[in-house]
Parts: C-alpha cells; sequence; structure tokens
C-alpha cells in the first residue's frame, strides 16, 4: 500500500521519512478518523486522503520527532474525515431532493400559506429554505453541501428570503 504513495513523493529522502510516518502513525490516524467516522471502510478512506494529502505535500510534515507531528496528523486525519461526512450528507440530500416534486407541497385544504409560498420558488431557492430554516444548516454548510462558494450561499440565501418576502405578502401573509 506505501507503494502507491511513495510514487508522488521524488526526494529520497522524504520516501523514507514517508515510509517511516506511515509504520509509526498509521494506526494513531485510524483511531483519530473512527472517532469521527462510523464505519471502518469510512476510516480508512479518510486515513488513506490523509496520506495521500501528505506525500503530495511532504515539505510542510514536521520532523518525525517533533512535538508538532501528532498535532498536524490529528489534525489532517480529522479534516479528512469531516470531508467523508459532508460528502455523505450531499449525496444523501441530492438522492432524497427528487427534481420532478416540489420541496414543499402545498396545503390539500387549499389554504395558501407559508408552505404554497414556499412551493412558489424556484427549486434552488427551496433547497437553500429547506436546509436552512428545516434542517438548520448554516450558511457554511449549505455552501459545502450545494458544493458553491460561501458568498454564493449567502446570496442565494439572501435572494430566496427575498423572493419567498414578496410571495408572502402578495398572498396576504405579512
Amino acid at each position: 500500500m506505501v507503494m502507491i504513495y511513495l510514487g508522488t513523493i521524488e526526494s529520497p529522502e522524504e520516501k523514507i521519512k514517508f515510509e517511516e510516518l506511515y509504520d509509526k502513525y498509521r494506526g494513531f490516524m485510524l483511531k483519530v478518523a473512527s472517532r469521527v467516522l462510523r464505519g471502518e471502510q469510512d476510516a480508512e478512506d479518510a486515513v488513506h486522503n490523509a496520506f495521500m494529502s501528505l506525500a503530495k505535500n511532504m515539505a510542510l510534515v514536521p520532523e518525525l520527532d517533533s512535538l508538532k507531528l501528532r498535532g498536524f496528523l490529528y489534525i489532517v486525519t480529522e479534516n479528512k474525515a469531516v470531508d467523508i461526512l459532508r460528502e455523505r450528507k450531499r449525496r444523501d440530500l441530492e438522492e432524497s431532493l427528487d427534481e420532478d416534486q416540489p420541496l414543499f407541497a402545498p396545503a390539500d385544504d387549499g389554504e395558501q400559506g407559508l408552505a404554497w409560498c414556499i412551493s412558489r420558488l424556484p427549486p434552488r431557492y427551496q433547497e437553500v429554505i429547506l436546509l436552512k430554516y428545516s434542517h438548520g444548516y448554516t450558511t457554511r454548510e449549505i455552501a459545502s453541501i450545494l458544493g458553491i462558494s460561501f458568498a454564493a450561499a449567502s446570496k442565494l440565501d439572501q435572494r430566496a428570503k427575498a423572493r419567498l418576502k414578496e410571495l408572502c405578502e402578495k398572498e396576504g401573509l405579512l
């Protein structure tokens, strides 16, 4: 397995350093990833991603005997595990969103309330409203889930709220 990573490292000294790093800290990194992720396979994936990142950036890795190294590896591994969680959430959300069906269905009794106004929004605005106000995600998390920048997510949220306000005013809800 180490050979996969060593192929991305050019310097012989860095290859030796990486092999030592792998042998000495792989178990520690698996424990870190396992704390964040529930499944063994996901933890393995996070550690693999962490080692790939480390192999590509060996110049940034502290010396093997330094006090900084363990903390550095903890942070790198935890971040890769969190990336897997985010990707899983994004994938689950995409699977749950059916393009053909509105996210919010109007009330059956003909009442044109808030749900009806939300159902009249474009699908992208509905997604933001649903994620933020129904599921409680932050704007930063929404940006990650939708694969857009934080600024774009903020603007999308702002536009969705403005359009929803217009619809609610038109329907006499405000």
